[in-house]
């Protein structure tokens, strides 16, 4: 709960607003506090059936209420610039797996990273790692998931995904000519 909160006052400090599932309960809640708390802006989308059942946040810049998961990923997706995911359970698997295949298929193509705290994320990683080495996975699709410790070392990794898209965007596009 404390890397949720310092996520979202750290993420606010540095001016970059937060997208999530709306709720006020569990990291993502505190993820919103830390952010509102220093400042941000923090955007919810939650569904109907869960905005009681997972509370609602109530001092949100914005919370879309929306009919289904799919409705509430696609939006978050499409509000958002960037993927971080914080420890969690099946839904933040969900959407985590959703935003990188997505990504694979260049549905909707962004920056995704696991904040690691504690260490959380590096059985997946090396999940993933092996289904590389088993042929399951390409490496280049691997490479779609970043994972770092801290937020400016995840930022960092963003920036460099950031700089090589423009590379290649430049490149396809002077190729076009």
């Amino acid at each position: 709960m404390d890397a949720a909160r310092t996520l979202g006052r750290d993420l606010a400090n540095l001016g970059i607003g937060v997208v999530y599932g709306g709720a006020a309960v569990g990291c993502m809640g505190a993820v919103a506090d830390g952010a509102l708390d220093a400042g941000g802006q923090v955007f919810g989308v939650l569904t109907r059936g869960l905005a009681d059942r997972e509370i609602a946040h109530r001092r949100l810049t914005a919370l879309d209420i929306v009919g289904s998961m799919h409705e509430r990923k696609a939006r978050m997706a499409a509000l958002s610039d960037a993927v971080i995911a914080l420890p969690g359970g099946y839904g933040t698997f969900d959407e985590l797996f959703e935003a990188l295949t997505w990504a694979q298929l260049d549905i909707d193509r962004k920056p995704i990273g696991v904040l690691d705290a504690d260490g959380f994320w590096a059985p997946l990683t090396a999940a993933l790692d092996g289904a590389v080495a088993a042929g399951f996975l390409r490496a280049e699709n691997r490479a779609l998931l970043r994972s770092a410790e801290t937020l400016p070392a995840l930022l960092a990794e963003f920036e460099t995904i950031r700089r090589t898209h423009a590379r290649i965007e430049q490149a396809s596009s002077s190729n076009d000519r």
